[in-house]
């Protein structure tokens, strides 16, 4: 049984990709700052981590590593959209957390994964595409992402032995979108690019991210280079005519 970790595993996309992985029959190492979605068990490694504490995400992989096995993919999926407002009236404390989680969090995670990996082993660091197209009120989410997939193209250099991917898993109708949808026009100028999207459904579901990132970990899917946005789901492109 191959070993999978996931970050931000209480709720949203971690709690979904928890879930399908689950179900697939991957034993898991699952952390969140609040209880992961899965109980402690034989086959889980349920912990209450705060991925911007590189210590306690040492400590979690190696106990992950040492009752399941050497880890096989690890995903780095905790993350905050906040603080949106413009970046002239942005909380610097909120802004701080931000890059904390975002950004922090992806380096511990991914130096943790580094020393408890298998031989053939797969990073995803799950991005956005905020990373390459700016949005008014999203300048700490813009940037700490843009991080992530630079951060993510390095360490493909410097370990050829893995895959390192940054991964865009499209729109996943989590609490992240609710927030997106209940803040203000003055603060969020595309707010309304939302709202018609939670009006048409027109979102990928975890289980379909968790399916590719199955197919990408241990499947035949092989993106060319790093960055790689997960395609949408069947019925958007039914619906959409994309």
């Amino acid at each position: 049984m191959a070993v999978a970790v996931i970050t931000g595993a209480s709720k949203g996309l971690g709690a979904g990709l928890a879930e399908a992985f689950a179900a697939a029959g991957l034993q898991l190492g699952l952390c969140a700052r609040s209880h992961p979605a899965l109980p402690n068990g034989p086959d889980v490694v349920a912990r209450q981590v705060d991925v911007t504490d590189a210590g306690a995400v040492e400590r979690f992989a190696a106990e992950v590593a040492s009752r399941l096995g050497p880890i096989d993919l690890w995903v780095n999926n905790a993350g905050v959209l906040g603080p949106i407002w413009p970046v002239r009236d942005a909380d610097p404390a909120a802004v701080a957390d931000n890059l904390q989680v975002n950004v922090l969090g992806v380096v511990h995670g991914t130096q943790s994964f580094l020393r408890h990996r298998s031989g053939e082993a797969v990073l995803v660091n799950i991005s956005s595409g905020a990373a390459t197209s700016a949005y008014e009120g999203w300048g700490a989410y813009c940037a700490s992402k843009a991080a992530v997939e630079r951060f993510t193209e390095v360490v493909a250099l410097e370990e050829p032995d893995i895959r390192a991917y940054a991964v865009a898993p499209g729109v996943v109708d989590t609490d992240m979108q609710a927030e997106i949808r209940a803040t203000p026009t003055e603060r969020f100028p595309q707010v309304e690019r939302f709202l018609a999207r939670k009006e048409q459904g027109a979102f990928n579901s975890p289980a379909w991210v968790a399916r590719q990132l199955v197919e990408l970990a241990f499947g035949d899917t092989r993106p060319e280079g790093v960055r790689w946005r997960i395609p949408d789901e069947e019925h958007l492109d039914e619906r959409h005519g994309t």
